[in-house]
C-alpha cells in the first residue's frame, strides 16, 4: 500500500511539472532515462551476481559462515567483503535483508553494510589522489573500526 502511495505522489508531481512547463519536464525525463541507461548494465550485473550467490549459498552455509553464532569471525569475514565490494546502497540493503532471512546474523550484516558504505578499498587510489595517502588511510581505518562499534551497538539494541 505504501509503495502505491509513493507512486501516486510521484505521478501527481510529474503531472504538475508537465502542466507548469512541458519542455523542462520532457528534458528532465530524457535526462533521467539516460541516467537509467547508464546505471542499468552495472545494476543488472550486480543483481545477477547477487542472485547467483544467493542460489549457491544455502541458508545452512550462510549460517555457518556469517550467522549469529559466528561472532567476531563472521563479523571479520563480512567486514572484509564489505570493504572490497563496490555495491550501491539501493542494492546493498535488499541484499542484507535477503541474507538475514537466510540465516545471517544481525551484527555480521551491520558490519557488512557499514564497511560497504564507509570503507573504500576499491576507491582508495582515487581517494589518495584527492586527499593524500595519510588522510585516505586514516579515514578508511577509522571507518573500519567504527563499523565494528556500530555493529556492536546494533547487536545490543536488537537483542
Amino acid at each position: 500500500m505504501f509503495t502505491f502511495v509513493l507512486y501516486f505522489i510521484s505521478l501527481a508531481f510529474l503531472l504538475i511539472s508537465f502542466y507548469k512547463d512541458k519542455k523542462k519536464t520532457k528534458m528532465a525525463l530524457m535526462k533521467s532515462w539516460k541516467s537509467f541507461e547508464n546505471i542499468l548494465p552495472a545494476f543488472a550485473g550486480v543483481l545477477a551476481l547477487i542472485g547467483l550467490v544467493l542460489t549457491i549459498l544455502t541458508p545452512e552455509i550462510i549460517s555457518k559462515i556469517i550467522g549469529a553464532n559466528t561472532g567476531f569471525l563472521g563479523m571479520f569475514i563480512t567486514s572484509i567483503i564489505g570493504s572490497i565490494t563496490l555495491i550501491p546502497g539501493f542494492v546493498a540493503f535488499p541484499l542484507a535483508a535477503s541474507l538475514i532471512q537466510r540465516g545471517a546474523g544481525i551484527m555480521q550484516i551491520a558490519v557488512f553494510i557499514s564497511t560497504l558504505m564507509m570503507v573504500g578499498f576499491v576507491t582508495l587510489p582515487l581517494e589518495i589522489s584527492y586527499f593524500g595517502k595519510r588522510v585516505a588511510f586514516l579515514r578508511n581505518a577509522l571507518s573500519y573500526i567504527f563499523s565494528f562499534i556500530v555493529a556492536l551497538i546494533i547487536g545490543m539494541v536488537v537483542r
